[in-house]
């Protein structure tokens, strides 16, 4: 019998043990199988820090490298300094890369680093408990916002992409979700033009993909999907914000 499906080479053999309804599954698939279809899996070096994108080193078949909460770009970029060529990449939560790694995620971006980052935004911190992140949308209850995030008091969620979209040194700047599957193909296209940025050498690239979290919503995974559709994408700006012209000719 032919096989027509099976399990990307980007991927070891290890099951996810993410949380039910969780999405970081489908995204990791997906990064997985970018590098494996642009044969790079062997040329890969991935970044993640502390938090639920921490699990991705026993799940990527790329070598991969821990880092300190928020610190990832700063290790990649010593990694991609050391060794240029090198694929590099870091895989973040929003809590950590729109929170305590903000620094970084501009500096890297203004740079003009050459590696590629994606941040996955389920707008809460999600491995500590769920409490209120600066992706965190207005009334939004979490374990620290028990009446809902107050913006007059913690301010308005940041739509990071568009922050880093209007730095000269990020090249290609997308805004995708995994909420449903014609969603999810444009994630992948997103994904694939973010390695390819990088292996052309262009600039930074980033990759902002909203994700769920049944957990901390108190949410089932479909009942999740849905709050996804209905309360994030009419905040966060979607699809490719910034893509100069030598990324548009890749």
């Amino acid at each position: 019998m032919e096989k027509v499906f099976g399990r990307t080479q980007g991927l070891t053999e290890l099951p996810f043990h993410y949380c039910p309804g969780c999405t970081h599954g489908i995204i990791h698939r997906l990064v997985g199988e970018v590098m494996e279809e642009l044969a790079i899996i062997g040329d890969t070096i991935g970044v993640a820090p502390v938090g639920c994108a921490g699990f991705s080193l026993d799940f990527f078949s790329c070598d991969f490298v821990g880092a300190a909460h928020g610190r990832a770009q700063a290790v990649a970029t010593g990694i991609k300094r050391a060794l240029p060529d090198k694929i590099v990449f870091t895989y973040q939560g929003d809590g950590d890369i729109a929170a305590i790694g903000t620094s970084h995620a501009i500096h890297v971006a203004a740079r003009g680093e050459k590696i590629t980052s994606i941040m996955v935004n389920n707008a809460v911190f999600g491995m500590t408990g769920g409490q209120m992140a600066p992706t965190t949308l207005s009334g939004q209850v979490t374990t620290t916002s028990p009446y809902g995030r107050d913006c007059a008091v913690a301010g308005a969620p940041i739509d990071l992409p568009k922050v880093i979209a209007a730095l000269d040194g990020a090249v290609y700047v997308a805004a995708v979700s995994v909420d449903s599957p014609k969603n999810i193909i444009q994630a992948k296209k997103a994904l694939l033009k973010a390695f390819k940025v990088q292996q052309a050498g262009l600039g930074f690239a980033f990759v902002s993909i909203l994700s769920t979290c049944p957990t901390n919503w108190r949410l089932s995974p479909v009942d999740s999907l849905k709050w996804l559709q209905d309360n994030m994408i009419p905040v966060y700006q979607m699809g490719e914000l910034k893509a100069t012209r030598e990324v548009e000719a890749l």
